[in-house]
């Protein structure tokens, strides 16, 4: 592998032509665009339509997705549930029960299908789980247990609902044309817990954020490439990439925050989010995989956080160019190195990323290891190129912005933290402040409430609000988000 390799990973305009380089310049075309299963059109969004179907003999697990979704199955625990649609859950569960336990060996050959069955598998599931009393112990059925499992190996991913199956994979285009690929307006939601509008923008405002990310990753190959130069030239075009990628990263904040006009916060908060919790925010409910025994190659789950933003690999991707990831580790510009207690704190943020990048597809892990190895990180060359003796105006140019970058960034994050508390934050406190003010009286507040989500989120005051994998919401993005902007770099 060359030195120039990850420099590389999206150097080609077609992942399936080789071309060889000029005299004297090394091959790098065995880290192509391909290798990691990023396009240079679409960026981590796959640029053909993901399979909407599984053939013939998986037609079982289809059907009872749709029976799902079409009976609009009622989360288990809520605090009013009509004897109707307990029974309409209960039926639908003993059906999935009597599911034959279905072989994947005709999945395996091909990546397409093997994405689609995890996806329809794991959305039986939780919708098995939620839709379960909470009265009721979590048994998930061999019928789901063995194949989700099995599927889940071949892809390294675990057992659950990921981001991967909510955005990258869960989309479609009504036009009939094969090769089109596609955009921000064309792409449409494919499969929701809810069959609600609010659901689907939820869904698709992460997905246009893939494919508007495409430019970031262009901005990265570009510095990449002049990095590896390193001369005046070099680090004025690495100025010029920066200012760019700035404009890139407030598109995308723009973007997330245009998700408040297609998605109402109190339908996300009631009605979509309890669907898509995994076992960590369960509060202590434990999922049992039956018959996981009947396959020896099996292993016990001990991954089944439910999908979450943390587990895009277009903002991993961002933070490990920048070196936000890393840069609590290093000397600071000023000679200081942070304190311990700093250190500690950014290690563990870092640790629970790098806990999430586990529910990325395998090849997307791939890269961004790839791109961590890079033997010319762009935070190390803006460094030297500001504190070099030799350092023409230009190393000043590309310290300013290289630190707009990073802010942009950190107002990336400010706004995640304002979608927070938005979405999880204000219903959850609204809805607590409601069943107090109601506590005397037998009527139920006026939003039906899930009450294991409660009392995981809103059962004190004194007690955190949850986000995926169990960690303290509003703390983790607090800091997340100051270790952002502590990555910038002053003389």
């Amino acid at each position: 592998m060359s030195q120039l390799g990850a420099a590389h990973f999206l150097s080609l305009p077609r992942p399936d032509i080789f071309i060889g380089p000029p005299v004297g310049v090394p091959d790098t075309t065995t880290l192509a665009a391909h290798d990691f299963d990023v396009d240079t059109r679409t960026g981590f969004m796959p640029p053909q339509m993901p399979l909407r179907r599984l053939s013939a003999d998986w037609e079982q697990w289809e059907l009872t997705l749709e029976d799902a979704i079409s009976s609009r199955l009622q989360l288990g625990d809520r605090s009013f549930i009509e004897e109707v649609d307990k029974e309409k859950s209960r039926s639908w569960r003993d059906r999935v029960r009597e599911l034959p336990i279905l072989s994947i060996e005709g999945l395996k050959s091909s990546e397409t299908t093997l994405r689609r069955a995890h996806l329809v598998l794991a959305w039986i599931m939780h919708f098995y789980v939620h839709s379960l009393p909470v009265s009721e112990p979590v048994r998930i059925p061999p019928s789901i247990t063995l194949p989700l499992l099995q599927v889940s190996a071949q892809l390294q991913l675990p057992p659950v609902l990921t981001y991967s199956d909510d955005v990258l994979y869960n989309w479609f285009l009504e036009s009939s044309q094969v090769d089109e690929l596609p955009t921000e307006t064309t792409i449409k939601c494919q499969t929701s817990f809810t069959s609600t509008n609010d659901e689907a923008e939820f869904y698709l405002t992460s997905a246009r954020m893939e494919l508007a990310g495409v430019d970031a990753l262009e901005l990265m190959r570009s510095t990449m490439d002049e990095a590896f130069v390193g001369d005046d030239i070099a680090i004025r075009r690495i100025t010029d990439y920066l200012c760019q990628l700035v404009d890139v990263i407030h598109r995308l904040r723009a973007m997330l925050l245009d998700v408040k006009k297609g998605c109402d916060p109190q339908v996300f908060y009631h009605d979509v989010r309890p669907w898509f919790r995994g076992e960590d925010s369960q509060s202590g409910r434990k999922w049992v995989f039956e018959g996981i025994e009947q396959d020896p190659t099996l292993a016990e789950p001990t991954e089944l956080s439910g999908p979450s933003a943390g587990q895009s690999s277009l903002i991993h991707a961002l933070d490990i160019f920048l070196g936000v990831d890393q840069y609590s580790h290093e000397r600071s510009l000023t000679g200081h190195t942070v304190d311990e207690a700093q250190a500690t704190t950014a290690a563990q943020k870092s640790a629970f990323l790098e806990r999430m990048q586990l529910y990325m597809p395998r090849h997307h892990r791939t890269f961004l290891n790839h791109l961590s190895n890079n033997p010319r990180p762009l935070r190390a060359l803006v460094f030297d190129a500001a504190t070099s003796p030799e350092s023409s105006k230009g190393g000043t140019s590309v310290l300013e912005a290289y630190n707009a970058a990073v802010m942009a960034l950190k107002e990336f994050r400010d706004a995640h933290m304002i979608i927070v508390a938005l979405y999880i934050i204000a219903p959850a406190r609204l809805y607590e402040a409601e069943v107090k003010s109601r506590s005397s009286v037998t009527q139920p507040p006026t939003r039906p409430g899930s009450e294991s989500e409660y009392v995981t989120e809103k059962h004190s005051d004194n007690e955190p609000l949850k986000g995926t994998g169990g960690t303290d919401l509003v703390r983790f993005l607090k800091g997340v988000r100051d270790q952002t902007k502590g990555a910038l770099m002053t003389l």
